[in-house]
Parts: structure tokens; sequence; C-alpha cells
């Protein structure tokens, strides 16, 4: 995979599993906050779905669009855009009724030194949102940053441990969930929330982060020495079917691949791809931030894209001279300064 035509076409890729599961739910779906990394990749593998399965509903997507490129293209996919803050109430008002609501809006990236806003963004908005769309589904897109770290070994935290988020990034985070689990009690709006780390496609992500440093020689920081990815295009597919089990009160659903991935290993296979050595700093700690998602896998089996896969993309990508997206993921923060 060298270009981002055949890369877009892969991640809206929608299974039989997705088409069956968007026909169980009724109504429309509105995507909140879809200019981000995932949103445009979700919208389409969403509207692809409706095509595909014949299904009589629609998709908007909803962002401030100040990239009207990105917005065509969207619309030429079948998308209906709407421009709006969702922080001025008068927009969000105005915005559609939809059974469906896929809330993608949050801010993370700069989080140091504009910590009111995200704190708006992620603990305020939410409260708003959850009011305008009392009557409707609603899956919350969540993080993985919420939880404590876990030993190497372990296997990752499952969703019933209790969160121990660092940093304001992660509070700010819970405070997200933890105002829209309040309004569906107030509402009894069904929810479910979707806890990510980390998603990946060639153009960002933990495994190209590490094969540019690798391709360029630079050495990679061992601390936080393991990390849990998934490709982008089964996330999507898993928040979308997230709309099927969205339940009162929310249920807490983990999304990533299967694997605790080691930084040192995966570095290793992508100096073997990029026929270049990978030069290391630091040691492994005995923690990392691993999330456990048997629940997800149980409910959706296990992502498509396999990693050795994703590593093989990612290596291509980089080889070829792909577009990257300068969106670090920031994996190896340990004091959840973002």
């Amino acid at each position: 995979m060298r270009t981002v035509e055949e890369l877009e076409a892969k991640l809206a890729e929608p299974s039989e599993a997705l088409i069956r599961d968007l026909g169980s739910v009724e109504g429309d779906i509105i995507v909140l906050g879809v200019g981000g990394k995932m949103g445009p990749s979700l919208a389409r593998l969403a509207a692809n779905a409706i095509r595909d399965g014949g299904l009589n509903k629609q998709v908007i997507g909803v962002s401030r669009f100040s990239n009207e490129e990105a917005r065509r293209e969207l619309e030429d996919a079948g998308i209906r855009t709407i421009s709006c803050d969702l922080l001025n109430d008068d927009e969000l008002n105005r915005l559609p009724e939809a059974s469906n609501v896929i809330y993608m809006a949050g801010n993370k990236f700069g989080t140091t030194g504009r910590e009111y806003f995200t704190w708006a963004m992620n603990a305020y908005l939410p409260g708003r949102v959850a009011e305008k769309y009392k009557d409707s589904r609603i899956v919350v897109f969540s993080s993985g940053n919420v939880y404590p770290f876990s030993p190497v070994g372990s296997g990752g935290v499952n969703e019933q441990v209790a969160p121990e988020p660092i940093g304001e990034y992660a509070q700010s985070c819970l405070g997200r969930e933890r105002v829209f689990e309040y309004f569906a009690h107030k509402n009894g709006t069904p929810m479910a929330i979707y806890r990510l780390n980390y998603a990946i496609d060639m153009r960002y992500g933990v495994l190209l982060e590490l094969a540019r440093s690798v391709y360029e020689g630079r050495p990679i920081d061992l601390t936080m020495g393991h990390a849990n990815v998934i490709w982008q295009g089964d996330a999507n597919e898993m928040a979308l079917r997230c709309l099927a089990h969205c339940s009162n009160p929310p249920q807490i659903i983990n999304v990533t691949g299967p694997e605790t991935v080691s930084i040192r290993w995966a570095a290793g296979e992508l100096a073997r791809r990029l026929g270049k050595e990978a030069i290391f700093t630091g040691t492994e700690s005995e923690t990392a931030l691993l999330s456990n998602a048997s629940k997800s896998h149980q409910l959706f089996g296990y992502p498509r894209v396999s990693l050795l896969q994703m590593i093989d993309w990612v290596a291509e990508w980089v080889q070829a001279g792909g577009v990257t997206w300068n969106k670090p993921t920031h994996f190896q923060e340990r004091k959840g300064k973002f």
C-alpha cells in the first residue's frame, strides 16, 4: 500500500458484521468532531456500510471544517456535512436530531499551557451534547489514558479496573466520561464509553513514530517499553458497532489490539524491513499504559488487520516517502503532559 487513495479505501471497507449491526439500529448517524484523525474515515466507513447494505439512513458529519477540501471529500462520499462550533450553544442547538451519535470531539495535543480549553472541550461540552441528544444512542470516544499503569506481564487493565488518570489531559477524559454518565442517569440515555489506545494508520501512530526514528537514525527511548496498537479501520468499525451495544447505565468497552507490543521488538521488526539498525536509549519500565480489550474482541471479534500486517504497511509507507501527519501520540509520556 503506497498511496493515500489506497489507504483511504482500505480504511473504509465495511464488514458484513458492521452492515448487520448498523441495520439493527434505526435512524441516522451524526458524527460530532468528524474532522480529526479518525473521523473522516469513520464517516466514510459508515456511509459505505449503509450503501452496501441498502440501509435507509444517512451519515452527518459535524466539524468546524477549517479544511474545505476535507469537507468536499466527505460530501463526495455521500456524507452530509455541517460546519459548527460545538462550544457555541446556538450552533449546537441548530444541529439536526439523530438517533445515533458518535461523539469524537475533544482536545489532546497542546494540552499543556491550554488546560482551560482542554477542560471545556473534554468535560464541559459533553454535558451540552448529552442534553441536546438525550433521546439518542451515544457512543462516547474516550481514552485508555484514564487507566493506571499496569505491569507489562499483566495483559493490561480491563474495564473493571478503577481509573487513575495521570495529568490533566487524562483527568479531563475521565471528566468527559463522568459528565456523560451523569446525563445518562438523568435522562435514561443509552450510551457506550469507548476507551481507545492506540489507533494507527500509516500517516500517524506508534508504529510510524518508531519507523521514522529507525529510518532517520534517531534513538528510541525504551522507558515506556510496551504499548497497544490497533488498525484505525478496525477501531472505527468497533466504534460504529458500539451503537448496537449502547445501554443504560452506560457500558465501558476497551478498544485496542490483542497484543502487548514490545517497543524494542516492534522497532527491530521495522528496522529489518527498512534495512536499518534500531538505536535505543534507556531501559524498559516494569509498567506501561496497557488495556485488556478481551471484552471488545468477544463482542466484535479480533481486529481484521494483524500487527505484522501493520508493520509491513508502515515500513513500506516510510520507504516510499508517504504522506505523514504531525500528530504525535506521545505514547512514551509517563507524567501525563501532552
